[in-house]
């Protein structure tokens, strides 16, 4: 690595501190995949209810309508505003339909990384999506 000095990998990272590591993304979250290495304690899941399931299949059908009508005019995706967090996620179509079909999947939907520095201007809200989609659909 260094002309004329042997350096074990072992003493190099005895240099990196604690707080030059990136944040954990899943900190304080009790459905981290990370606490299925610790133990043989496993969070329980719970099914959908059948009206739940229902919900989540016309969001999918929605959601593909939505996309159709807003893709073509430079919308990326859906904002959302987080109750748990007090911030906005910003959901691009293929994420958002990748985690609404995981929730109809398994019950639930895992974390994922946020959205790496999203313009809010491409976005909107899923109100607006349906408004538009009722506007333009009952134009036809």
């Amino acid at each position: 690595m260094w002309p004329g000095k042997t350096v074990s990998r072992a003493s190099i990272v005895r240099f990196v501190s604690r707080d030059a590591l990136p944040p954990d993304p899943f900190a304080g979250d009790p459905h981290d995949p990370a606490l299925s290495l610790d133990g043989p304690e496993t969070v329980e899941q719970e099914s959908l209810s059948e009206a739940e399931r229902d919900e989540v299949v016309a969001d999918l059908a929605d959601l593909a309508v939505y996309q159709a009508l807003l893709e073509a005019r430079g919308v990326r995706g859906i904002v959302v505003d987080c109750g748990d967090c007090g911030e906005q996620h910003f959901h691009e179509w293929s994420l958002l339909r990748s985690s609404l079909q995981q929730l109809l999947d398994e019950g639930q939907m895992r974390p994922h990384e946020p959205a790496f520095d999203p313009d809010p201007t491409n976005y909107v809200t899923w109100e607006y999506c349906r408004g538009y989609a009722d506007a333009v659909l009952s134009d036809s």
